[in-house]
């Protein structure tokens, strides 16, 4: 097997490193971020994680923290979060022969063969510095011959100070080293749930793991979490996958932010999710068949009657077409309606994909292509996506009272052209 060699780029707290950029005047002052309706605590800043304010903590009950030490509040701009990482990804390809966008904040490098023409710390240390000059994020990176170890040496990087965001984990002493101060739910993969089981067994530091038998770690748990063994062990087990795996399905829902109680409110949540998950299926030009539609009641609601349910159909013809799924989702919401329910989530879901041009379609199927379809949605995609304004359907409605609770929003400053930061 050819030798391998790669990095990993995290961004250091992104989102609220993103809501930072923007406001010069929270440099210093501790930042958290919302999950959706403002629930709970998604992201810190390095200042509000030393206030011992913990991941994934409802809001409200650390509301007299978060004012006592007059913590900046946002509820999460997913649309800045997407903006910026592209950036930091685009300048990553501009600097390096393969990247694997791994999420919106981390990526894989391939930095094999690059260590024979130049220094490879060298340019991680320049990938850190242009990123921060460019962009305005600060990122660490993590270099070794396998991701496992190069997401450990990242974590490295970010709880040692001195190492100046960059760790060279390629000599096998000083991974071994430190591994043995790594407690092993650290390790990319492990995680708190299966950390507790790997302790039974007496493993509770990466090293012990890697040292722990390939064969007993599959047979006791599963390939997966040997090939970790293995690759703590130098052994890579993955490449770096510069093209996104093509997805199975597509889910597009979210929580309410006032209960749902009327029909018409329901389709209109209904119709909303639909376009959204038509459109991703559109940018991975996929087709779907099937698709499903769901809602439900809150299940942490004492006072009121409990009620989910579930329906999935198929069109006779794979489609992209909004309309086409618009139609079947408002059919099988006829069926999932129930009336005299306080209604907290609903979603679609999309599934059964083909390629473009790969369908076999049924001689007496007896459906009809809808005219320019293809064109219709192209322009409605390109409108859409321009900033300069916004084409929906009738069925999303204007006054979406339903919609997510987002009362800590920033700006959209980097794609909206009336949302631009003003220079004073």
């Amino acid at each position: 097997m050819k030798p391998q060699l790669f990095a990993h780029v995290d961004c250091n707290n992104f989102y609220a490193s993103c809501e930072r950029m923007f406001r010069p005047d929270l440099i210093g002052r501790p930042i958290v971020v919302l999950s959706n309706n403002d629930g709970c605590i998604v992201a810190r800043s390095a200042e509000a994680k030393q206030l011992g304010i913990k991941m994934g903590v409802p809001a409200f009950q650390v509301r007299s923290l978060l004012e006592q030490h007059s913590v900046a509040v946002f509820s999460s701009n997913y649309a800045l979060y997407a903006d910026i990482s592209a950036r930091v990804m685009t300048t990553l390809e501009q600097m390096v022969p393969q990247v694997e966008v791994y999420s919106i904040d981390e990526a894989f490098l391939d930095m094999a063969h690059l260590d024979k023409c130049l220094s490879v710390p060298k340019l991680a240390l320049e990938i850190r510095s242009r990123i921060q000059k460019w962009i305005g994020i600060t990122v660490c990176v993590g270099i070794a011959p396998t991701k496992t170890l190069a997401k450990l040496a990242n974590h490295a990087a970010k709880i040692y100070p001195a190492t100046q965001g960059v760790v060279d984990l390629r000599d096998s002493a000083r991974q071994r080293r430190l591994m043995a101060l790594v407690p092993v739910e650290e390790v990319w993969g492990i995680g708190r749930r299966l950390s507790k089981r790997l302790a039974a067994l007496g493993i509770n530091t990466a090293l012990q793991l890697a040292d722990a038998h390939p064969k007993l770690i599959r047979d006791t748990f599963s390939v997966t979490v040997e090939r970790t063994v293995r690759e703590l062990n130098g052994i890579a087990c993955a490449d770096v996958q510069p093209e996104a795996a093509t997805k199975q399905q597509i889910i597009s829902s979210r929580s309410f932010g006032e209960r749902i109680f009327e029909f018409t409110d329901m389709q209109q949540a209904i119709n909303e999710y639909t376009y959204r998950a038509c459109e991703k299926l559109r940018l991975e030009r996929q087709y779907a068949k099937a698709m499903s539609v769901f809602i439900r009641t809150s299940p942490f609601s004492d006072n009121t009657p409990q009620y989910s349910k579930t329906l999935t159909a198929s069109l006779v013809r794979p489609s992209d077409d909004t309309r086409d799924f618009i139609a079947l989702g408002q059919s099988l919401l006829q069926g999932v309606w129930r009336e005299g329910h306080a209604y907290a989530k609903a979603g679609v879901m999309l599934g059964d994909f083909y390629a473009p041009g790969v369908y076999q379609l049924e001689l007496f199927d007896g459906v009809a292509s809808r005219p320019k379809s293809k064109e219709l949605m192209q322009l409605l995609d390109r409108v859409n996506h321009s900033g300069l304004g916004k084409i929906s359907f009738a069925g999303q409605g204007i006054a979406q009272t339903w919609g997510m609770k987002r009362e800590h929003l920033s700006p959209s400053y980097t794609t909206q052209w009336t949302q631009l930061p003003v220079v004073k």
